[in-house]
């Protein structure tokens, strides 16, 4: 198993508080030949507008040297990961999660706002210490 990420149980429970199922930690994929392990799947059982819906969740934290040598890394896990849900399960939808100081930081920057409405890359943004999540950006959202 990979190594899990130092912000991992923080976004479980800030999920677990927003009333998310967690079916799979991590959620294992096989597609054309390899294997994948995104870091969280999950699934709403409550609320009527969102019964039924399935996600799956790689969770970031950005804290190496070069946060954008992150962002090209974790850019790069994201679109593999969105390629092998599509092939095997098409009906769960990828998020990155990001810490809020990253994202007020580093995705403010132009070009990675480009680069997220781009590669159409829907975010769940988390503060690690409360266990919460601040926001939700799915790129379909996203308004040019």
């Amino acid at each position: 198993m990979a190594a899990r990420d130092l912000f991992h149980q923080a976004v479980k429970v800030a999920l677990q508080k927003e009333d998310w199922l967690i079916t799979d930690d991590p959620l294992k994929l096989e597609a054309g030949g390899a294997k994948f392990e995104i870091d969280l799947g999950a699934e709403r059982l409550l609320a009527a507008e969102k019964a039924g819906e399935k996600i799956a969740v790689e969770i970031k934290t950005f804290l190496g040297d070069s946060p954008i040598t992150d962002y090209h890394a974790a850019l790069g896990q994201f679109l593999n990961y969105r390629l092998a849900l599509e092939l095997n399960q098409s009906d769960r939808n990828l998020y990155l999660a990001v810490p809020i100081a990253v994202h007020e930081a580093l995705f403010q920057r132009e070009f990675l706002q480009i680069s997220v409405e781009r590669y159409q890359i829907n975010r769940i943004v988390y503060d690690p210490i409360n266990e919460v999540i601040v926001q939700w950006i799915k790129s379909s959202d996203i308004v040019n």
